[in-house]
């Protein structure tokens, strides 16, 4: 892409006094890994792919099902029993093939959580079990890495900043883990799409300001209740 393309395609961005060009060029030099490719995964691949992240990776073990798509914005009809890292590729080449994309069609798991979040600036976790949660947690504290977070149930959301320039992280709001089994998830209880629509563009938003050297605020846990239109934060 010529030049002049590239500064119209980003223009918008750049236009934005605290981006500039030299935000841009942050932006294009950033390499950030979603984990999870579902219904926070998608929006946070969307933006970060349309804002014109260098190097995005993504990690999913899972296949895309039919009833993924009222929330899953980058899967389609005809990428149904492909693999979600495969279909997620295909949408950022074709939204944006400037963009590196690396696919990590593989759980995150203890043996191997540390040689794939070394290789990236920004993890932005969207991932649906507590046990991954607090894997990437305690690996991003252990590798000094910055961690985005969020997560959705029903009308509800979260999101967060974690361990950003030595700021607190998960276990300093949630100390342990509740048991999977014990809390219900979008399977059983369910999900309007919108929701994690706004969580994950939450997290992408703070991705890019993390990216640009922008304030974002840390030590605070924003609540979203989307049923009676409330927004909250908790300090910690």
């Amino acid at each position: 892409m010529k030049k002049e393309d590239n500064f119209s395609r980003y223009s918008r961005q750049i236009f934005i006094e605290e981006i500039g060009l030299e935000g841009q060029k942050k932006i294009r030099s950033s390499k950030v890994l979603v984990i999870g490719a579902g219904g926070l995964g998608s929006p946070v691949i969307q933006y970060l792919a349309a804002a014109g992240v260098g190097t995005l990776g993504v990690a999913d073990f899972d296949k895309v099902e039919i009833h993924n798509l009222n929330r899953q914005i980058i899967h389609a009809e005809n990428r149904v029993g492909l693999s979600k890292v495969k279909s997620a590729e295909t949408f950022v080449n074709e939204l944006n093939n400037q963009v590196i994309f690396i696919g990590i069609e593989e759980k995150i798991n203890e043996e191997n959580v540390e040689e794939i979040l070394s290789q990236y600036n920004i993890i932005v976790d969207g991932s649906d079990n507590f046990s991954t949660r607090y894997l990437v947690n305690d690996t991003c504290v252990k590798l000094k890495k910055t961690l985005v977070y969020g997560s959705i149930l029903g009308f509800s959301g979260q999101v967060a900043v974690f361990n950003h320039n030595g700021s607190k992280n998960l276990r300093h709001i949630f100390p342990e883990p509740p048991f999977d089994e014990d809390v219900p998830d979008c399977d059983s209880l369910g999900v309007l799409g919108a929701l994690p629509g706004m969580i994950g563009s939450m997290m992408a938003l703070q991705s890019l300001k993390i990216i640009t050297n922008l304030p974002v605020s840390v030590n605070q846990l924003t609540l979203v209740d989307t049923l009676s239109w409330r927004f909250q934060t908790i300090d910690f």
